[in-house]
């Protein structure tokens, strides 16, 4: 079998997969073109012509891709030198972003019902620590005047008034002037 005589189609739907029938069987192309219809692709029904218009578009796409890339790299080089000329810095377009995005969500309806919320809840909140102050307080102010706490405060009085009058009692006599026999100093302060 002589591999020029035989049609080999690399952009062929059915490349890679052998036949049954005619494997072996060289094949002259002038003939078997003017003999054989036109055969149907082998995907979704195309014609050979259709299939071959097809690939024609796609690669003049992929190929505008390719130049839209390169088109895409030099602008974003421009860009950098310019930024670069101009002395921003990368942490400076971060700082805008954040800024931007920041200021993005605090206009989203999300972010004004969460805050609406969580201002209510506070409000509630201060509402509810001030009643329980005040409650609180009057309840203080109730056992203050109760005769157990009157009576506790009264004992807390007295062994108080003991022990700090016995020690007063005992330091003044230690350092009192009059004791030693000395005069008390003068004290010449304007006030």
């Amino acid at each position: 079998m002589e591999s020029a005589s035989q049609d080999i189609n690399l952009n062929s739907p059915n490349k890679g997969l052998l036949l049954d029938t005619m494997t072996d069987v060289p094949v002259d192309n002038a003939s078997a073109a003017a003999a054989a219809p036109p055969r149907a692709s082998a995907y979704n029904g195309l014609t050979e012509a259709e299939e071959e218009e097809l690939k024609s578009e796609l690669a003049k796409v992929e190929e505008e891709i390719g130049t839209l890339r390169q088109v895409l790299a030099a602008k974003e080089r421009h860009c950098g030198e310019l930024k670069r000329k101009l002395g921003l810095t990368p942490l400076d377009g971060l700082k805008q972003n954040l800024t931007k995005s920041w200021h993005d969500v605090q206009g989203s309806n999300a972010y004004k019902k969460t805050q609406e919320t969580l201002s209510q809840a506070g409000q509630k909140t201060s509402a509810a620590l001030s009643n329980v102050g005040s409650v609180l307080s009057r309840k203080f102010g109730d056992m203050r005047n109760s005769a157990t706490f009157k009576s506790f405060e009264d004992r807390v009085g007295t062994i108080k008034s003991k022990v700090v009058g016995s020690r007063e009692n005992s330091v003044d006599e230690l350092h009192s002037p009059t004791a030693s026999g000395e005069k008390p100093p003068q004290d010449n302060a304007a006030f």
